[in-house]
């Protein structure tokens, strides 16, 4: 039977994963707290808060400082407080808005001294700062992981992805033949949209931060493209947890 097995958030684009038992799903939205707040740099098109979606390019990312890529953070909704932690750095709880300046300093150890140094902290009502502007939610397949894992004779990590939501008992890559197919998952349902192409972050290891495969040679070689991943949007609300059944519509 085919499977929801993770739950996957980053409260902050590009710097740290959580993962999470259960979520709301809500049309229009993205998975709840995905990419609620974002870094700029100081090379950013924009300056102080913008008041819609911004591209990649003007913020902190993985592709540019790998050692974002081993960040792992832990989100109190409650009390609105981020965790986060890296093998090479101390750990900080901050509120993002409130200690922006203390949260900056800690991502400064972490980001190139090359590349145009963290900036401020960014949030945009009811938008979160993903890579498209469109609310969408990554589903991904265990299986294709797998496949990809095994072309390249090693085991890759699921966080190199950055998806919200895993799937086990499809085919390796069946994700793509679903474009234009609703989902159901638990009591919510969601029509996939498009494929995900990636980005050279997915060469770093999400357990130390160090570029250590070649993803996206790999997926050219052995399948002519670099895509990983769909992008679904919302049909129908509920609620999701791990190891909600998964059916194709």
């Amino acid at each position: 039977m085919t499977r929801l097995t993770h739950i996957l958030r980053h409260p902050v684009k590009a710097i740290g994963y959580e993962e999470i038992s259960g979520a709301s799903l809500t049309k229009g939205r993205a998975l709840p707290f995905d990419r609620h707040w974002a870094v700029a740099h100081a090379a950013a098109k924009f300056s102080g808060q913008p008041e819609a979606w911004h591209a990649k390019m003007n913020f902190l990312r993985g592709v540019a400082g790998p050692d974002l890529m081993a960040v792992q953070t832990r989100l109190d909704e409650a009390k609105g407080v981020l965790t986060l932690t890296h093998p090479r750095a101390a750990t900080i709880t901050v509120d993002p808005a409130r200690d922006e300046a203390e949260l900056l300093a800690w991502l400064a150890s972490l980001w190139p001294k090359t590349r145009p140094a963290p900036s401020h902290v960014v949030s945009v009502p009811e938008q979160a700062m993903t890579d498209m502007p469109e609310p969408f939610i990554a589903l991904l397949g265990l299986a294709s992981n797998r496949a990809l894992s095994q072309r390249m004779g090693r085991d890759l990590s699921i966080h190199r992805w950055r998806g919200n939501l895993w799937i086990d008992g499809w085919a390796p890559f069946e994700e793509f033949d679903l474009i234009g197919r609703r989902v159901r998952i638990g009591a919510a349902e969601l029509n996939i949209v498009q494929r995900i192409t990636r980005c050279g972050a997915t060469r770093a290891n999400p357990k130390t931060g160090r570029e250590d495969a070649d993803t996206l040679g790999t997926l050219n070689k052995a399948y002519g493209h670099q895509d990983f991943g769909v992008y679904a949007l919302v049909t129908k609300e509920g609620p999701i947890a791990t190891g909600d059944r998964v059916e194709i519509l």
